[in-house]
């Protein structure tokens, strides 16, 4: 919650009514522009001034494609991919180059995918701000690549209930109820709920979601606010890694083919979120924040999937399958404090910001697996009889502790130059207990400084150019082969970019060049469900985006992007090799006209297309998934003020494609063509 964003109280309330508080203006709602960030620098400060490539998914753009999941919005973004998302069940995605799994968003500013996470719904997101580059100095253990930072729809003091109703041809179902307004003259609230089901590649596989997301605001002066939210998510979801290619031979099989046992059923994935935050202004340049944030989480169930030896026989037919059960619960516990002021020395300005943070997360993983059960790829049989899993593979318990303290100070030079610089002392602790296949106990305790310094320049309103340099540190989870807990990552990365905006700050524009090498970095193992520490990998990219509104009619997005990310140093594999799912070129467009019927009727027509170029599909680089371009097209009627009525067709072509892979064996097929129709009620 930020206190910047207190719209006045209506007229004719008295002279002590309290605000209403809004996350942004209703114009930013209404564009694919937003004009300031709080998550780039943990300050409102507008985006042409930060020296950072930042691109903000409004909930203008999230309505427009009709995104359900995060993982809807990110084609629309440069520098970033689809990767193995463990079989439908979490978020992973490439951000320049590397793999977001661990710290790859923050909800609020808090840690929001550490531990094990069903994947992000879209039903509570107000805005989603992807955050380029390096962000350890303000938010510490992070991938040098980006942050994602994920802002959640806050009370409102002025009452508003939202209904939306959805049915595709791939069986999807969904409902959603968005309520909020006041409890009384200083505290409003806030619910959003859910359910969802079907949505699957195949009818043989099933879906269930349901979320409840209450919030409450507490204005309790004019200086202070204390926000609480929450989310409880309840998936019932299969664990679906795809299908196989064959000898690295990809199109064998058809992209709904289903290799595991459907009698097994679905992974059961719950995940509770509180967060509380008590915000005080003590005067007009000085305020303080206090948050808190619980997780937890559960992911256990059973799926049948390829053995870790020897999977496919050598007949190219025959796949070697081991039923599995896992249990893979965490508890992530983070607690914030900052203190920001505004200031000046002589004529030079200053934004401070002091801050600490400790957290404290713990994981458990447990799985089993039977002997081996086979099945032939091209005509299987299912119903086999289900085997024991007696054999534990994986039984460990890991503990990571976290304290941290940060400064960083914006500085104003004049109207034309700024200057940020930053840095932050983490002191990681984490201790690993495995107790199969062997019994052992690691621990290791680390401690880093991660500084960032950037300038910008703004010869005008409408340009600003800036150029950035940062350093970043991240604590690998889990253990290798051998029982040993990882060394942490170490990155350093150099930016260079120039901000566009028309003179109207309606439509936006961010062009960037990075460098970033890293040490350490974690890959997947051709061992199955173990990582490598690679030694040290280098990216180096191009991207560029362009959003907003072209003129009373239009709305654009279009984004490229080229990364060059290979390894450069290591033991296993030759330098230059390239980076498993990572294209060297992807590329969106999504473009919507907005005009007005005879009878005064609202419509919207447009579409979109996004290309990612081919990529390696495995770390050894020894297949390749190809290059695709999909299209989507999208509609919309203003049916009367309170209803609108949305068609979309998903995959117009029906393309066949595939977003990713998962060593050497999977690989995820895209979804087929769908057609979605969406009714949205405003009671």
């Amino acid at each position: 919650m930020n206190m910047a964003h207190a719209q006045s109280a209506p007229a004719d309330a008295s002279a002590n009514a309290l605000p209403e508080i809004s996350v942004v203006s209703a114009g930013e709602q209404q564009s694919y522009k937003a004009s300031s960030s709080s998550g780039a620098t943990r300050t409102e400060t507008p985006l042409m001034e930060v020296p950072q490539s930042v691109r903000v998914m409004t909930s203008q753009q999230i309505e427009d494609v009709g995104a359900l999941r995060l993982a809807d919005t990110v084609e629309y973004v440069s520098g970033i991919t689809k990767l193995n998302d463990f079989g439908g069940t979490w978020d992973n995605f490439g951000i320049r180059g590397f793999s977001s799994t661990d710290m790859g968003f923050l909800i609020n500013g808090f840690p929001g995918s550490r531990g094990y996470n069903p994947r992000r719904d879209t039903a509570t997101v107000e805005r989603i701000e992807f955050l380029k580059g390096p962000a350890s100095a303000i938010y510490g253990s992070s991938e040098p690549g980006g942050t994602i930072n994920i802002v959640t729809k806050k009370p409102q003091f002025t009452q508003k209930n939202v209904a939306e109703l959805s049915a595709g041809s791939g069986g999807l179902k969904r409902a959603t109820l968005d309520s909020t307004g006041p409890l009384s003259q200083n505290v409003a609230y806030r619910l959003n709920v859910m359910t969802e089901e079907g949505d699957t590649r195949n009818s043989m596989l099933s879906n269930r979601r349901q979320l409840v997301a209450p919030a409450v605001t507490w204005v309790i002066n004019r200086d202070t606010v204390l926000n609480y939210e929450a989310e409880i998510l309840r998936s019932s979801t299969p664990l679906d890694r795809g299908i196989i290619n064959v000898r690295g031979v990809l199109g064998t099989l058809p992209r709904d083919r289903v290799l595991s046992e459907p009698s097994d059923g679905n992974m059961q994935l719950n995940s509770d979120t509180h967060q509380l935050t008590l915000e005080h202004h003590f005067s007009e340049n000085w305020r303080a924040k206090f948050g808190a944030s619980y997780k937890e989480s559960s992911f256990d169930g059973y799926y049948t999937e390829a053995a870790l030896s020897n999977p496919l026989a050598a007949d190219n037919r025959t796949l070697n399958r081991t039923r599995t059960w896992r249990q893979l619960p965490s508890r992530d516990t983070s607690l914030q404090a900052e203190l920001e002021g505004k200031f000046k020395t002589g004529s030079i300005g200053h934004d401070v910001l002091f801050g600490a943070e400790a957290s404290q997360l713990w994981m458990n993983t447990e799985i089993l697996r039977s002997a081996n059960e086979p099945i032939d790829i091209y005509n299987p049989v299912y119903g086999t009889a289900l085997l024991p899993v007696t054999n534990r593979t994986s039984s460990s318990d890991e503990r990571q502790r976290v304290k941290a303290l940060f400064v960083q100070d914006q500085i104003s030079l004049s109207p034309q130059w700024k200057v940020l610089g930053g840095v932050r002392w983490d002191q990681y602790n984490q201790s690993v207990q495995t107790r199969a296949p062997s019994v052992s106990n690691t621990s290791q305790q680390q401690s880093a400084i991660s500084p960032r310094a950037g300038v910008t320049y703004l010869p005008n309103d409408w340009s600003s150019y800036y150029i950035t340099a940062g350093r970043s540190f991240r604590g690998n989870s889990g253990v290798d082969i051998n029982g040993r807990a990882f060394d942490p990552q170490r990155s350093t990365a150099y930016e260079a970019g120039v901000k566009l905006q028309s003179r109207d700050e309606k439509l936006g524009a961010n062009f960037a060049v990075y460098d970033i090498t890293k040490t350490n970095v974690l890959t997947a193992s051709d061992v199955a469900g173990f990582s490598v520490a690679a030694g040290e990998v280098r990216s180096t990219g191009f991207e560029a985006d362009v959003f907003g509104q072209l003129d009373t009619h239009w709305r654009v997005s279009g984004n490229f992007s080229w990364d060059n990310a290979r390894v450069t140093k290591d033991k296993t594999y030759a330098a230059g090799t390239r980076l498993a799912n990572i294209p060297a070129y992807s590329a969106g467009l999504l473009a919507i006209r907005e005009d007005a019927l005879s009878n005064g009727d609202r419509y919207g027509v447009g579409g979109g297309v996004t290309y990612v170029g081919n990529r390696s599909g495995n770390t050894a680089d020894t297949y390749t998934l190809p290059a695709y371009t999909t299209v989507k097209l999208l509609s919309y009627w203003q049916a009367s003020k309170n209803v609108r009525v949305s068609l979309d067709v998903h995959n117009l072509f029906n393309r066949n494609y595939y977003t990713g892979s998962w060593g050497n064996l999977y690989v995820i097929p895209g979804t087929e063509r769908t057609v979605v129709a969406r009714v949205k009620i405003d009671m």
